[in-house]
């Protein structure tokens, strides 16, 4: 979601000086310079390095980085609106020491489906944003990653594109759905959602209940909220975050009718972008260059115009009542201290209404908590696979991504 409050905020006050057309001419000029706490400082460190230095460091950081370099066994998913669905699997090795019969059979029996854990991605990133989880969990459980539409390698949303439908979050959940079908049409599910993933657990949650019932063994919900999204400040003053929620809507139906022209001007202020996603996605002063780069990357891959069709989702969506479909599940409720997107006072709403939940909040944390501190969020992670039934006791991951077993004292 950083991306788009950066985007706004520069454009809100463009259009409140003098109308569209002056806004559409400087928008991307302006983007970042006016989001409030982020300016100076980004400012004074553009003044200190040079604009050549500065590039040659990016394209160092994206030759050598090894962030979103894992792949999965491909796959695609179709929607009930006809949008294709990319998504990846992991499944882990089979026991070296089972011969291929035992393994298809058990006691006269099909084996058992193996526990699949689904994991859904925020706004403005694809799957990769779950790397350090992903390589921490390869040969331990199966997992899925998948990317939500008009995102990552997922096609653009066909109700979006053909009949100019506005995106819910009901919709996610019915491409969640989309996908569980075609990557785990069985066995029992863990569903892991960040940010808007969140919101599409509980969206598939409130649609599909039986689903919940029958084959849902634990959720985990991620830097996320139920609700009342309209409500949080960004970390702006109050007469800026008003004056961004006034102009707001008609602000972002522009700018995604002239994408091609915001983003040449996004392009061509890159260096301060980079400074606002930092500032929207992390909390920490020391948080590697590379994995800061590799979340830059992300978000500058979304389209405006897709930023666009998101957004308005965001204030509708109000799933407190779905909550309560976890009530009886192994829950998970993590964010980062310092999240100025969606606060950790959403979490802990959450946490009460799922009072048997865990609920964890990560100090010096941002909103990308899985890439700020992974070692934190896997090993919680780890331990709701546990809890659930998704992997044995005795297996430990590393919040880096090796693995190892425990061997008994």
């Amino acid at each position: 979601m950083s991306e788009g409050i950066a985007e706004v905020a520069a454009s809100a006050a463009e259009v409140s000086r003098g109308g569209w057309r002056r806004a559409t001419g400087v928008a991307g000029v302006a983007i970042g310079v006016l989001a409030t706490g982020a300016a100076a400082g980004v400012a004074i460190e553009r003044m200190t390095v040079g604009r050549g230095m500065r590039k040659k460091a990016r394209l160092a950081l994206d030759s050598t980085g090894p962030y979103g370099s894992l792949r999965g066994t491909p796959g695609r998913a179709y929607s009930d609106d006809g949008t294709e669905l990319y998504y990846e699997v992991d499944d882990p090795d089979p026991d070296p020491e089972a011969t291929p019969a035992r393994r298809r059979r058990l006691f006269g029996r099909r084996s058992p489906a193996p526990v699949t854990v689904v994991f859904s991605h925020g706004y403005c990133l694809n799957q990769d944003s779950w790397h350090f989880q992903r390589a921490a969990l390869r040969d331990v459980v199966r997992t899925v990653y998948w990317d939500q539409r008009s995102h990552g390698r997922s096609a653009r949303g066909a109700a979006q594109t053909e009949r100019g439908e506005p995106v819910t979050i009901d919709q996610l959940g019915r491409d969640l759905k989309a996908v569980v079908d075609a990557a785990a049409p069985e066995g029992p599910l863990v569903l892991v959602g960040h940010s808007m993933g969140g919101m599409t657990v509980m969206a598939l949650a409130e649609q599909y209940p039986e689903l919940m019932r029958e084959r849902c063994v634990g959720v985990a919900l991620v830097g996320t909220s139920s609700g009342r999204l309209g409500e949080v400040n960004f970390g702006l003053p109050v007469a800026g975050v008003n004056a961004v929620r006034r102009l707001l809507p008609g602000v972002l139906k522009a700018l995604g009718q002239r994408a091609e022209l915001v983003e040449r001007g996004r392009r061509a202020t890159a260096d301060l972008f980079a400074g606002v996603i930092k500032r929207y996605s992390f909390a920490s002063r020391d948080v590697d260059p590379a994995v800061a780069r590799f979340a830059e990357r992300m978000i500058e891959s979304t389209p405006i115009d897709v930023v666009a069709e998101y957004y308005p989702a965001f204030d509708d969506h109000d799933k407190t009542e779905a909550l309560a479909h976890f009530a009886a599940l192994p829950v998970l409720v993590l964010a980062g201290t310092q999240d100025l997107v969606t606060p950790s006072e959403h979490s802990e709403a959450i946490a009460d209404v799922l009072p048997d939940g865990e609920l964890v909040l990560v100090p010096d944390a941002g909103h990308l908590v899985m890439l700020e501190h992974p070692e934190v969020v896997t090993d919680r992670l780890a331990d709701l696979l546990v809890r659930a039934g998704a992997m044995p006791a005795g297996v430990t991951v590393d919040g880096y991504g090796s693995s190892s077993t425990v061997q008994p004292g």
